[in-house]
């Protein structure tokens, strides 16, 4: 991320970090079967995408409140959908991983959810944020710390520039 911020735009400066990460998943024949979705509009470009400036320079460029309310409502309507394909409610989930954005984000749309606090994780205050590997660092995090336990149900939910947003819903 950081080769695309203008370290001079203080609307995205002081909100990424740069961090990689990569799931790994394997089949299990006994386990629930996944469901996932993702979406893209394109209407919504204009409210957080890249520039090109010069001949070579990227920078990211974003419309802090569109994408807070277009977050918050992709975000649930998209975990909602992944709950619906498995016959699952929020009150299945084990525990609810968002997009780790920033806090506001994170607590709107698991109030929107009626996730308890206690079930949303939030890693955003450890490593800000990373952008597309914010939720493979999430999961890595609180696996470290034990939190999951074989058999919990997870469903995380992200978004991106472009407008592009999509859920998951899997078990450990």
């Amino acid at each position: 991320m950081s080769s695309i911020i203008d370290w001079n735009d203080r609307s995205t400066c002081i909100l990424f970090g740069d961090g990689a990460g990569a799931v790994i998943l394997q089949k299990n024949d006994n386990a629930m079967p996944m469901s996932f979705e993702m979406q893209s509009d394109g209407t919504y470009s204009d409210i957080l995408y890249t520039q090109i400036e010069g001949k070579t320079q990227q920078t990211l460029k974003m419309n802090g409140r569109s994408v807070f309310r277009h977050a918050t409502e992709k975000l649930h309507e998209s975990t909602l959908s992944v709950l619906k394909k498995a016959g699952k409610t929020i009150n299945d989930i084990t525990w609810f991983i968002p997009h780790q954005a920033n806090n506001r984000i994170i607590d709107a749309v698991a109030l929107k959810l009626s996730v308890p606090p206690e079930k949303c994780i939030s890693t955003v205050g450890i490593h800000a944020n990373t952008s597309a590997a914010s939720i493979p660092l999430a999961l890595d995090h609180s696996n470290k710390e034990s939190k999951f336990k074989k058999g919990d149900l997870i469903a995380s939910a992200a978004i991106g520039g472009g407008l592009c947003w999509g859920s998951i819903l899997f078990e450990w």
